[in-house]
């Protein structure tokens, strides 16, 4: 392996460890410190900090399902899909910067949800916002690193049909008569 496949590799592995590593010190913090019923304003009427457990994916979905297809749809699928991830990005390096960083985002935010999800029963969420004419759901840092990694896909897509559209109108271009 070539000096640029070994950093590749290298960046890749410190996203991983610092994204999944933020999102699980952040957890323990609030499952340690923080009451369940407590609601900490961190910039009044905006930003909340809570203790919240959810036994299930986004938005508590899946939450009232019984096993074996809680387990099957919110443990399983999660992990293979973490782990076809994680070979798709490592096999691939012709992958885009911005697509390559945004699914390893992904890939450790699910895996910090998974890992809690499978240790606990349950996801430590703790963080609210309200905008006024809508707010969020309570949420963790490992899912501001999936919203963000899903975000630096889409950039890097939308990069790449903008180009293609502008190469293909130069092509025309050269090629209709004057």
């Amino acid at each position: 392996m070539n000096r640029k496949g070994i950093l590749r590799i290298l960046g890749i592995v410190l996203i991983l460890v610092l994204s999944i590593g933020l999102d699980r010190v952040t957890k323990i913090y609030v499952r340690e410190h923080i009451h369940i019923s407590d609601n900490i304003f961190v910039i009044k009427n905006f930003f909340t900090i809570l203790h919240a457990e959810n036994t299930g994916a986004f938005l508590s979905l899946g939450d009232s399902l019984q096993n074996p297809w809680k387990f099957i749809l919110l443990s399983l699928l999660p992990l293979l899909a973490l782990a076809f991830g994680v070979f798709y990005v490592m096999l691939k390096p012709s992958i885009g910067k911005l697509t390559t960083t945004g699914i390893v985002l992904v890939i450790a935010g699910g895996a910090g949800n998974l890992y809690d999800r499978m240790l606990y029963g349950s996801v430590t969420d703790f963080m609210h916002m309200n905008f006024k004419i809508f707010q969020t759901g309570v949420f963790n840092v490992a899912d501001v690193s999936i919203m963000i990694g899903m975000g630096l896909i889409l950039l890097e897509s939308w990069q790449k049909d903008r180009d293609t559209k502008r190469k293909k109108l130069a092509a025309d271009a050269e090629t209709s008569p004057a």
